[in-house]
């Protein structure tokens, strides 16, 4: 089956899956629910939003992606990604995506990325890249093993202070998802081929916590404790020249030897 084919099948099943259909959003009613979504996510601690109506208007003008998944006529998730550049090649950056806090765990996340990789797909884009917290286990799970994308990089406090959250002490380190929408890999994970794997004798694996959300809000220290062992571990074996190859069963990192 060619890619486009199996990305339009995913796309199909993940939003029978989550109860929602995905659209990409063009008008400002549309984008508005898109914003709105945003903005009771990550509320401003000064207030205003996370993206100006205006400003987001111009992006999607000017060839930028947006999309919002609607359970029935209700927006419950929203993703906005713009295009960039790495070394010559155009690339989609998915800035922003979130889901309301009622529907989540409900595979719409993983919906709005299969929208996503065929929209890139139908605009000739062959590569979807975003940042996430390294210590966010069901993120990597998300990435590496449902989605098929690659792990890249490690960036300390990549987007300084988050404004959107005036409680949050702790740094905002990430990690980058490389996406290569027309791969065999991305194809394998939307055919739900991509397991977890034990590692081999030569691999590091890496630890992170189980749920980094919930200790943050019961043991702040201890959260500050693992973004400092992760950081260290992660960035002294990207130096050794080991890179992110796989998912332990636990929901760990494993990195091998480039």
């Amino acid at each position: 089956m060619e890619t486009d084919g199996i990305a339009r099948r995913a796309l199909a099943a993940a939003e029978t899956r989550s109860g929602v259909t995905v659209r990409t959003l063009h008008d400002l009613a549309e984008l508005r629910d898109a914003q709105e979504i945003f903005d009771s996510t990550w509320p401003m601690s000064e207030g205003g939003s996370n993206l100006p109506a205006n400003l987001f208007r111009a992006l999607v003008h000017a060839g930028a992606y947006s999309c919002a998944a609607y359970d029935g006529d209700r927006p419950v998730g929203a993703t906005v990604a713009f295009l960039g550049r790495d070394d010559g090649q155009i690339i989609l950056h998915s800035h922003m995506a979130a889901v309301l806090q009622d529907h989540r765990n409900r595979s719409i996340g993983t919906a709005m990325k299969c929208h996503q990789r065929l929209w890139a797909l139908d605009n000739g884009i062959g590569v979807v890249s975003w940042t996430f917290d390294p210590l966010v286990r069901r993120n990597l799970r998300l990435n590496m093993l449902k989605l098929g994308a690659e792990v890249r990089g490690y960036e300390r406090n990549f987007y300084g202070r988050m404004d959107d959250d005036y409680e949050f002490v702790d740094e905002s380190d990430r990690v980058f998802a490389w996406w290569v929408v027309d791969s065999e890999r991305a194809n394998a994970a939307a055919l739900g081929q991509l397991r977890a794997d034990e590692p081999g004798d030569a691999a590091r694996v890496i630890e992170i916590p189980e749920d980094i959300v919930a200790l943050r809000k019961v043991d702040l220290a201890a959260s500050l404790r693992w973004r400092a062992r992760v950081r260290e571990q992660m960035e002294t074996a990207l130096a050794d020249g080991y890179r992110v190859t796989g998912v332990t069963p636990e929901g760990n990192y494993v990195m091998e030897k480039s």
